[in-house]
């Protein structure tokens, strides 16, 4: 046996044959036997070594190139070719929103407290208000208390009002919180800024105009950039409960979900009707850990539940 530069190579039969089986290049492999032939232990210890990875023509892919992306639109167009459609283009809006929950998704560790938050007292301290404010065109919602209440939460929890910065963590002094509102194609979330500092009538009358605006496209920029926390509440349409995903660069997000009459057991033991709402906080790791998180949503709850303390 020869090379293709005319060398030759001097191997046993044996050799010779499992190499073939093995898809081994004897040229490549030194020959410990005389005259160094290559022998059957030459053969067997060049096949228990491992294969230097084979060579491309093409560039190694970059990590971003490796990640996996979803089927491309024409692929997806030619899936459902024979299928009656109608094709939806992707406003301004559309566009951000699905870069953005992407970017939240791939790039944030989310994890995830859950609470259940009785509501009675709330209740009926939203009811004895709504009486006594209705003369003055004033309706508080329950909304407007869980702002009200996570707002306080953020000043007893400073550590945990905080947004994630690339290379750092800045820690919020006021509590300015995002609620996220549902409009035609999307959402916007219109921040109330030093909510902690206004009052539940105030509260309401600027959620109030904020949400209007948002609805009809005229929030100006700063009106829905920026803030620490973020509130979604799908309760009015009856779900009980749900994952948020994190708004960068926010440090967490409340999802919170329709008040719902259960059987509890109450602090002597006994079984009592009541009305209660399941809360999830979704956190960013990088910026809140378990136990901090935990806190916050401890006094949201403790706000929520002990309503009159939120106007001391």
């Amino acid at each position: 046996l020869s090379t293709g530069s005319g060398e030759r190579i001097f191997a046993s039969p044996l050799a010779r044959r499992i190499a073939a089986e093995k898809g081994l290049d004897l040229a490549a492999i030194e020959g410990s036997g005389p005259r160094g032939r290559i022998v059957r232990a030459d053969v067997e210890k060049a096949s228990a070594a491992p294969k230097a990875p084979a060579a491309s023509a093409a560039p190694a892919a970059s990590p971003a190139a490796a990640m996996p992306a979803g089927a491309s639109a024409d692929a997806v167009a030619k899936i459902y070719e024979n299928r009656e459609h109608e094709v939806v283009t992707l406003d301004g809006m559309r566009k951000t929103i699905a870069a953005r929950l992407t970017e939240a998704k791939q790039t944030i560790p989310h994890f995830y407290l859950r609470r259940d938050i009785r509501l009675d007292a709330l209740l009926e301290f939203r009811k004895t208000l709504n009486d006594q404010l209705g003369a003055r065109g004033i309706k508080l919602s329950v909304n407007d208390f869980i702002i009200k209440a996570c707002a306080l939460a953020l000043q007893q929890v400073p550590k945990a009002n905080a947004v994630w910065a690339g290379d750092r963590i800045l820690q919020l002094k006021p509590s300015d919180v995002a609620v996220a509102v549902a409009v035609e194609g999307g959402l916007f979330t219109p921040v109330l800024m030093d909510a902690e500092t206004k009052s539940l009538s105030q509260l309401s009358k600027e959620m109030k105009d904020l949400a209007t605006r948002a609805r009809d496209r005229k929030l100006a920029p700063q009106e829905y950039q920026g803030g620490s926390f973020a509130i979604s509440n799908l309760g009015m349409f009856g779900i009980d409960n749900f994952d948020a995903v994190i708004n960068p660069p926010h440090g967490a997000i409340l999802a919170v979900g329709a008040g719902v009459k259960k059987p509890v057991v109450n602090d002597a033991g006994e079984i009592e009707v009541a009305t209660v709402m399941s809360v999830t906080l979704s956190v960013d790791h990088r910026v809140i850990d378990g136990a901090l998180g935990a806190e916050l949503l401890q006094a949201i709850r403790d706000n929520l539940e002990n309503p009159l303390a939120m106007l001391a």
